[in-house]
């Protein structure tokens, strides 16, 4: 029974990641119909806190301080701080370059896991990460040489790739004290309250001609209720039962999906050299993986 809840968690992970593959791509189309990318996460968050206050909304605050400050830091790393990077990049780069870069996520997960938790580093796990850095330096080298993305954009998804490595070590003391839905529905609270903050300097301008077109509704539910909502909740239980490291290499699945969709949606080229990149990174990372 035991083996099989764990395969259920990994089959669980494998599908959550698909799930968020084809989030670049339905984003991509928001910042076509003229959002920004702060009002995507804002909406799309806003959207997931709603339906999850509906499953959970009896218990208010964590059990102490440290708690509450480490969800604090969950909504700005997992939420805030990953989706401006990572959806600011969507603007100014192809929407597999963002998916591809942001597959490192594993191999920063395993070297801060180290730092902070004193995991061990295993071979695999250092030659791994070292063909999958390789594959990130071909995935930005062909963008550059067909002129296609901008070094920033580059840039930010690393960014995007970091914040989600800490958002995954974050969760790891929080998940044996507190129910997956409890701090999910905390990530969501502390992003849209950092994100209104924001808006004090830089406000929100609301289109409700554009907000109520049939495919920004679309995309918006689906960011907001599937991508967000239900897959933060599968991904943080995820995390409680099969720990950050393990969990975090299943992002090497989400490119393929981001590929194949942004090249039939987007019409993204996808070159000789982003696939050879997409390989040495999908392989890398799931040569990390090996015990």
């Amino acid at each position: 029974m035991f083996k099989n809840s764990i395969l259920l968690f990994h089959l669980i992970t494998a599908a959550t990641v698909i799930i968020w593959g084809t989030t670049f791509v339905s984003t991509k189309v928001l910042l076509h119909h003229g959002l920004t990318p702060i009002g995507i996460m804002f909406y799309r968050f806003l959207l997931a806190y709603i339906g999850i206050l509906l499953i959970s909304h009896k218990r208010i605050w964590a059990d102490n301080l440290k708690d509450e400050f480490l969800l604090i830091l969950a909504g700005l790393t997992g939420g805030t701080l990953y989706f401006i990077a990572e959806n600011t990049a969507l603007e100014i780069t192809q929407a597999s370059n963002v998916a591809l870069l942001v597959c490192t996520t594993p191999i920063f997960t395993a070297l801060f896991a180290r730092w902070i938790y004193k995991e061990p580093l295993r071979k695999n796990m250092i030659f791994g990460s070292l063909i999958a850095l390789i594959g990130v330096a071909l995935v930005v080298f062909s963008g550059s040489v067909l002129l296609k993305i901008n070094p920033l954009g580059d840039f930010l998804s690393i960014v995007a790739s970091l914040m989600w490595a800490f958002y995954c070590l974050v969760l790891k003391p929080l998940g044996g004290r507190y129910p997956t839905a409890f701090i999910t529905r905390k990530v969501f609270f502390y992003s849209i309250v950092s994100l209104l903050l924001y808006f004090l300097f830089d406000p929100l301008e609301v289109k409700t001609t554009v907000l109520f077109h049939p495919t920004v509704v679309f995309n918006l539910l689906f960011l907001g209720i599937v991508a967000s909502m239900l897959c933060f909740i599968a991904w943080n239980a995820a995390v409680k039962v099969l720990g950050p490291s393990q969990t975090a290499n299943y992002i090497y699945v989400q490119p393929m999906s981001t590929l194949v969709l942004s090249s039939i949606i987007l019409s993204e080229v996808i070159t000789v050299t982003s696939l050879v990149g997409a390989l040495c990174i999908i392989g890398g990372v799931y040569l990390a993986e090996k015990h």
